[in-house]
């Protein structure tokens, strides 16, 4: 059983580390992403800098190989507790890409990915809420913010898992600690601090906006 754990770690780690923005990058506008915009190798930093479609196919992907880390650690027939750290293990490798000398993204989409594995429903219903969120006021980061930390409270309210709830908890507040530099620089920068809420620089595709002239 030991053999099947490590695997299936080792397994969502590497699943986690493959950097889909990175190569959507390389091979879509022949850029590297680390370099471009918030240098930040996941879904918003490819909407931005490469466009939408690549973007949406980048979301797509990072969400597929957090859920992919879970199904194979059911695979491998390990137990819920390390099918959780596999899930983990995704996330940690999104974030610490060994393919990319450990510089990677924030992790929020190989987060989902590994939350729709564990709780379809409830992710569901949270990822309705960010994309509403991300519609009304262009700003992606809030709408992560707001529905992951709802999305224990929608835990609770559907299923009563106290093994979910602290799972979610948890890992809401780990990409919490992870994006805390960003946050604090966007609620202390008077320049970045009038898009708190509503990011009046982006289209909620996260096109630039057109300065008025």
């Amino acid at each position: 059983m030991a053999f099947y754990i490590v695997a299936a770690i080792i397994i969502g780690y590497l699943l986690g580390a493959i950097p889909f923005a990175y190569l959507a990058g390389r091979f879509i506008k022949g850029i590297d992403i680390r370099q471009a915009g918030g240098g930040n190798v996941g879904t918003l930093n490819t909407l931005r800098e490469i466009g939408l479609v690549p973007g949406i196919l980048v979301m797509v992907a990072d969400i597929a190989k957090g859920t992919l880390a879970v199904f194979c650690a059911r695979w491998l027939d390990v137990a819920l507790p390390w099918v959780l750290v596999t899930g983990f293990a995704a996330i940690a490798g999104h974030i610490w890409p060994v393919f990319l000398r450990f510089r990677g993204g924030r992790g929020a989409a190989t987060t989902l990915g590994v939350f729709f594995a564990v709780l379809p429903a409830e992710t569901g219903i949270s990822f309705a809420i960010i994309t509403l969120i991300t519609i009304v006021t262009s700003n992606i980061r809030l709408a992560i913010t707001i529905g992951l930390f709802l999305l224990p409270i929608i835990v609770w309210q559907l299923n009563g898992s106290i093994t979910f709830i602290i799972y979610t908890v948890a890992l809401a507040l780990f990409l919490l600690a992870i994006s805390f530099t960003g946050m604090k620089q966007a609620v202390t920068d008077s320049r970045l601090k009038k898009n708190l809420i509503i990011d009046r620089n982006y289209h909620f595709w996260q096109a630039r906006k057109k300065p008025k002239s």
